[in-house]
């Protein structure tokens, strides 16, 4: 159980945050303006914190991430929000009261494998960690910027820690911001292993039973944001400005 203050708990997650969103930089995850990953405030919990619409990852510090209400306004920092951002994310934080953050990006592995409405395959350990724990959203209407599509995002989302957008990409979740944006990292490259396995030949799924048992073992909440710290403590290293 962590020992911070409220205060001390916000500036911690928008450091988590800003840091993400260089580990996606240097991923290749930036696609122009799209994408966006949030933290839910600790202190007003109905509110998150997103990075501004038009910013490239590579250049989010903390200082620029701006704080959102429930109604989409900006009640913290300088800038506009996506959209697309508010539809989605208000509507998984609401639907989701232990998500504390959420990642969604234009990836190119998650782009591609979303276009075939499939849920990833247990044809791998690393794949195992989203076994049964992982959905399909089905529906694409367009830029998501109806706030109902965000609640059928949501409700598709159910209880798991990711769903595939089909035809758009990947959206996953966390009960902390490390382990949201190292399942979206883990998820594209599951995504890049399975195209390449269906382009050789049929992939050998593994045993529902030894995948479950596998799950356990890396699919939990603590792996997932214990597997974040090393990508967390490279971007500090690289520019230790982002923190500010």
């Amino acid at each position: 159980m962590s020992t911070r203050t409220p205060d001390q708990e916000r500036l911690y997650r928008r450091r988590q945050l800003a840091a993400a969103f260089r580990v996606f930089a240097e991923h290749g995850f930036d696609e122009g303006v799209a994408g966006h990953i949030t933290a839910r405030d600790p202190i007003l919990t109905d509110h998150f914190w997103v990075n501004p619409f038009g910013t490239h990852f590579g250049d989010i510090r903390a200082g620029d991430l701006l704080l959102v209400d429930h109604a989409g306004q900006v009640v913290r920092g300088t800038g506009r929000i996506n959209p697309a951002a508010f539809a989605i994310h208000a509507a998984v934080h609401a639907a989701r009261p232990d998500v504390v953050a959420a990642a969604h990006a234009h990836s190119t592995f998650g782009r591609a494998w979303s276009a075939l409405g499939r849920p990833l395959d247990p044809i791998t350990q690393d794949a195992c960690a989203f076994f049964e724990d992982h959905t399909v959203y089905r529906d694409f209407t367009g830029v998501v910027l109806d706030l109902d599509e965000g609640k059928r995002i949501a409700a598709a989302l159910g209880g798991a820690k990711a769903t595939i957008l089909r035809n758009h990409g990947l959206l996953t979740v966390g009960h902390s911001v490390g382990e949201a944006a190292w399942w979206f990292v883990a998820m594209e490259s599951c995504c890049q292993v399975q195209l390449a396995a269906e382009a050789a030949g049929t992939p050998v799924r593994i045993d529902a039973a030894e995948a479950r048992a596998t799950r356990e073992t890396v699919g939990g909440h603590d792996i997932g944001r214990f597997s974040f710290g090393p990508l967390y403590r490279h971007a500090v290293r690289r520019d230790p400005g982002l923190l500010d």
